[in-house]
């Protein structure tokens, strides 16, 4: 697919190179078209070396070539991103006084912006007005997410993640841009993200390597299905939980298993759906000091005793704690001698008696720190029901259609 990448000069435009090469990734040709702000913010060259295409921001650049019509009439998708308040204005009242806005004026493919801007801006009633103008002229519009701005500023404005936007625009591309399906309206749905702690000290704790993005995902794509979230946050920073907690979603932040344990149990009974996608600890120190542990010179560590954590989503699998209650765990799995990923996956679906489990590798730089996935989900047997690949948030939706297929009805 042929893709215009417009880029407008917004801090947020270091995005937009992140953006850009997961495009590119995607095997799609790329050409960015920033303004002359963007480009002093992100250089041209960065640019060029990623889409291995020339930058042009002005019409006079390529005059025999005439840029500002060629380019729009060859596109197949233009992505703005970010889209200032400023090339919101304009683009709404038909200025073509740069490449990009000539060029969005000659495009006829979808059209996708991404506004990224401080909180007060996007709320003023011209933005507002400038975005339903573009919105009834066919231009698909993405709400800002909410949190963390430039400097100390929190709130709406925020720029979509990358791979969120990708997904939107691809979906535009495609035809299927529209309504988000609303297959969980008026459920409630429990979601446990991030890696639990388990203290060895007031200062150390066993660990793990769980960053929680593909429980946010989760979360966030059952809000926008309809549901009302509550997401159990084990150990996540605030720049993943805010934005759900803007949106309405019940935020319940924990450390430890024990702790996740009893937030997850207390939400669950009003759940229909339990989605547990925290790494939890198997073990735990079974007497941590109550100061911290000193390092003697010479002297051998003392043995840490760890004891064994309750199995939280088998307790849930067996206890069902609202009726028709649907039940999905997460299996983060390696493979060794005795037997595959998807072996161990198949072994702990039986033993768990989740309804569905989604099984996916982790190890050094996979599952656990990239920005993809891919999981096999199971049911309680062990049979594969569906695999899902892509962005976090593409496996989240890809997990919410299996999870949609066997909730009871209402």
């Amino acid at each position: 697919m042929r893709i215009l990448l417009g880029v407008s000069g917004g801090i947020a435009a270091y995005k937009a190179v992140l953006l850009l090469r997961l495009l590119r990734e995607q095997g799609h040709a790329v050409r960015v078209v920033p303004t002359a702000a963007a480009l002093r913010f992100v250089g041209a060259p960065t640019f060029e070396a990623l889409s291995g295409e020339p930058v042009s921001t002005e019409v006079f650049d390529d005059v025999p070539g005439v840029q500002h019509v060629a380019l729009g009439q060859e596109a197949d998708l233009v992505v703005v991103a970010p889209a200032t308040a400023d090339l919101l204005a304009r683009a709404a009242g038909g200025r073509a006084d740069d490449l990009l806005t000539s060029t969005l004026l000659v495009a006829r493919c979808p059209v996708v912006m991404a506004p990224a801007m401080h909180t007060e801006m996007w709320e003023h009633p011209a933005t507002r007005a400038n975005v339903e103008t573009l919105r009834a002229r066919g231009v698909h519009v993405v709400e800002p997410a909410s949190g963390r701005l430039t400097g100390a500023d929190t709130g709406a404005g925020r720029l979509p993640e990358p791979e969120d936007i990708a997904r939107v625009a691809l979906e535009a591309a495609a035809g299927a841009a529209g309504p988000v399906p609303r297959d969980l309206a008026g459920r409630h749905v429990v979601v446990s993200a991030g890696g639990t702690r388990e203290p060895i000290d007031p200062v150390r704790f066993i660990g793990n390597r769980s960053s929680g993005r593909q429980g946010v995902a989760l979360a966030a794509a059952a809000a926008a299905r309809g549901a009302q979230v509550t997401l159990v946050a084990a150990n996540l920073a605030a720049d993943l939980t805010e934005p759900l907690a803007a949106a309405g979603a019940a935020v319940v932040a924990v450390a430890s298993t024990a702790e996740l344990r009893q937030a997850v149990r207390s939400a669950a009974e009003r759940a229909d759906v339990v989605v547990m996608a925290a790494a939890v600890a198997d073990f735990r120190p079974a007497a941590p000091p109550t100061a911290k542990i000193k390092k003697v010179a010479g002297a051998a560590p003392a043995p840490i005793e760890l004891v064994e954590n309750p199995d939280v989503l088998a307790e849930l699998a067996a206890d069902r704690l609202r009726p028709g209650q649907v039940v999905v765990g997460f299996a983060a799995e390696t493979g060794d001698d005795g037997a595959s990923v998807l072996d161990h996956g198949r072994a702990k679906a039986r033993r768990k008696g989740a309804d569905l489990l989604a099984v996916n590798a982790v190890g050094e730089n996979l599952g656990f720190v990239t920005d993809v996935n891919e999981v096999t989900v199971l049911d309680a047997r062990g049979e594969t029901v569906t695999s899902v690949a892509g962005s976090k948030r593409e496996v989240a939706d890809g997990l919410w259609d299996a999870v949609a297929k066997i909730l009871p009805s209402m």
